[in-house]
């Protein structure tokens, strides 16, 4: 909605990652220089490690799409809690290979054998394993395993390893010091600092095609660090509901106190009770209502729980909706009357004729 209001040819501020909007703060950049050091070298794991929504899959994303898909053959995985033999059979899957009811045994030769044809053809296999800090220690040593695939000197697998911040302390633990003599490089992914944060939103937004509409104000965008501490995906969700503020409002200047506003809305949200009480059912005229824009009781008990931009973006859309309706109505009553009037025996002819002029005029 707000895309065609700001003339955006599409919506900058998506949650999902997309890496054709990576932006390269030093953080990210020095990241990317890692995986490709990795990607260079073929061998071992890389590991990037940050908190939730700080762009990791993003990074990586971006880096899969500008790999030689003649020479290097990726596959990603994103990771529950997984078993190693889960682990396995998900690995197999990925790679194209039979994996149902088949033993461990039989699933390792499986993936072997893959490996060293690929490296026969002069292809590489790089596995991304994503949200890694959610795996078991044995699905773990399952990814160390896979690591010593060989031939001769080179290795037949690379891993990289995105994980959250608790994975870090993971692979310091006791036991794990087989498993971190593989990693050839790691690097921590922080938040954006201020400066930051406001090139990030204009990069974005400059992706989609925007002309300085809406224009953000200096103080706006210091209040969407702070809120936000940086985190892209936060920076995400708070910036695409201040732009449909914006559309709702009209507004081509987003000052301070729009992203206040905005904020005001999602804190009520958040503090809202889980179990709130029922709200009493609608009157009859209320359903009726509801009906003519296939609305029911629960609808009003949801309309309680949305934003104030939100609800009056629903109720203007419930207006037009409910217009229609009318409009759509009274030309059916019409042409019931000049038909019933057409019909009778003794026709008021002025009648008529005033609702021929009514028909004609709504079509």
């Amino acid at each position: 909605m707000y895309d065609k209001f700001y003339n955006l040819k599409a919506k900058p501020f998506r949650l999902s990652p997309d890496p054709r909007f990576l932006f390269r703060s030093k953080a990210h950049s020095k990241a990317l220089a890692y995986l490709r050091y990795g990607l260079h070298t073929g061998e071992g794991f890389v590991v990037i490690t940050g908190g939730v929504g700080t762009g990791k899959t993003t990074l990586a994303r971006f880096l899969l799409s500008k790999i030689n898909k003649s020479k290097v053959i990726a596959v990603e995985l994103v990771t529950s809690q997984l078993e190693s033999d889960d682990l396995l059979r998900l690995v197999a899957a990925a790679l194209g290979l039979a994996h149902q009811g088949l033993p461990k045994s039989t699933l390792l030769k499986n993936v072997e054998t893959f490996l060293m044809a690929r490296a026969r053809e002069g292809k590489r296999v790089l596995l991304l394993v994503d949200e890694v800090q959610n795996l078991s220690r044995s699905a773990m040593e399952e990814l160390r395993m896979l690591s010593n695939f060989q031939v001769g000197e080179k290795a037949l697998l690379q891993t990289f390893l995105l994980g959250q911040d608790e994975f870090r302390p993971m692979l310091q633990s006791a036991g794990m010091e087989q498993f971190r003599q593989r990693i050839i490089a790691s690097f921590h992914l922080g938040p954006l600092n201020r400066e930051e944060v406001q090139e990030y939103i204009l990069h974005r937004l400059g992706l989609c095609g925007w002309q300085d509409d809406p224009r953000f104000h200096d103080a706006a965008f210091e209040r969407i660090y702070q809120y936000t501490a940086g985190v892209p995906r936060l920076i995400n969700k708070l910036c695409d509901r201040v732009l449909l503020h914006g559309c709702i409002e009209e507004l081509h200047e987003i000052s301070a106190q729009d992203v206040n506003a905005v904020i005001d809305d999602e804190m009520q949200e958040a503090h809202a009770p889980v179990n709130a009480p029922d709200l009493p059912l609608p009157t009859d005229e209320e359903t009726d209502s509801r009906k003519v824009h296939g609305g029911n009781a629960q609808q009003l008990r949801m309309d309680n729980t949305i934003s104030n931009d939100e609800r009056r973006l629903l109720a203007m859309e419930k207006k037009l909706d409910l217009l229609e309706n009318t409009l759509r109505n009274d030309r059916k009553w019409t042409q019931r009357m000049i038909m019933k009037l057409a019909m009778s025996d003794d026709k008021d002819r002025e009648q008529l004729d005033v609702l021929k002029e009514l028909g004609a005029a709504d079509k």
